[in-house]
């Protein structure tokens, strides 16, 4: 009996160690899921407008105007762009990044895979080590992104994306990766980025005119590869709190269930001991009776 009451009393103790450690990894990512949420909410309005008013440039203009990064061709070599986290213990987040990945290679470009003309470059420690044991072509330049988060390594990362899509190294390129609602909610999406969309017109809906100044030419020039890197940072940031919200959240449910945990155990341990209590009760008085016979 002392035995089993050992065991669960090294059981408790276990449990309130990692109990306390999960209480941590909670403050710490809400403390990082606050600074990262306040990045993408100034972040996306922002970038949503530039976004729409680049899709609205490349649909009103003349198909004689020679926008590169526009330029749509037969989607023969593909790259994806899958946006994860560098760390684990975030709940499904990672491999739902992954699984809408190969999702999409499966339903959009499985000939292509099956030639080898599919290439991922990822974004985060985990999409990298997964691809890479895989077997999948990986671009292993910018997956470590996040160990130091800011636009201009983002921006390096967007501009081998252009500058590959202009000299036909791939005909289309995407980003997979999740969008952040709340804490306790993504929305894992997959967004065309090259060859820039085009907004489809509705019926009766009128042209957009647009002013330049300076010229056309000058502006589709300068403005595009800006506004692109602008979406892949979006896109990074947004992957970044989502990461944190649900690492928070997975660590607030761990909190929970080691209580649950524990309160089983205490349960069993209060038996276990109650048990021992009446079986030394009982041998006393039976010894006592015996002296007495």
């Amino acid at each position: 009996m002392s035995g089993q009451l050992k065991e669960v009393r090294n059981r408790i103790k276990s449990v309130t160690s990692t109990q306390q450690i999960t209480k941590a990894m909670k403050m710490v990512s809400a403390a990082k899921l606050r600074r990262a949420q306040d990045a993408i909410i100034q972040m996306r309005p922002y970038a949503v407008k530039l976004q729409e008013m680049l899709s609205n440039i490349v649909s009103s203009s003349s198909s004689d105007t020679d926008i590169k990064l526009a330029d749509e061709r037969e989607a023969e070599k593909v790259l994806l762009i899958p946006i994860t986290s560098d760390r684990g213990l975030c709940g499904a987040y990672n491999i739902n990044v992954i699984k809408l990945t190969r999702q999409v290679i499966k339903d959009k470009y499985a000939s292509q895979q099956a030639k080898g003309n599919v290439s991922i470059l990822p974004i985060g420690k985990k999409g990298f080590e997964y691809f890479q044991r895989y077997g999948f072509k990986v671009i292993d330049q910018y997956w470590s992104i996040f160990s130091d988060l800011s636009f201009d390594n983002v921006r390096n990362a967007a501009v081998y994306a252009q500058k590959a899509f202009i000299n036909k190294e791939f005909d289309s390129v995407e980003i997979v990766y999740s969008q952040f609602r709340n804490a306790g909610t993504q929305v894992f999406v997959s967004e065309p980025y090259l060859p820039i969309p085009k907004v489809e017109k509705k019926a009766g809906s009128k042209n957009i005119d647009f002013i330049f100044e300076p010229s056309k030419t000058i502006l589709i020039d300068e403005l595009m590869p800006k506004i692109l890197n602008t979406q892949l940072f979006k896109a990074v940031l947004d992957s970044n709190a989502s990461a944190e919200g649900a690492r928070m959240t997975a660590m607030d449910k761990a909190t929970e269930n080691a209580n649950e945990m524990l309160r089983s155990l205490k349960i069993s341990y209060n038996r276990a001991r109650q048990a021992a209590i009446t079986t030394e009760l009982t041998e006393i008085v039976s010894g006592a009776a015996a002296l007495q016979g």
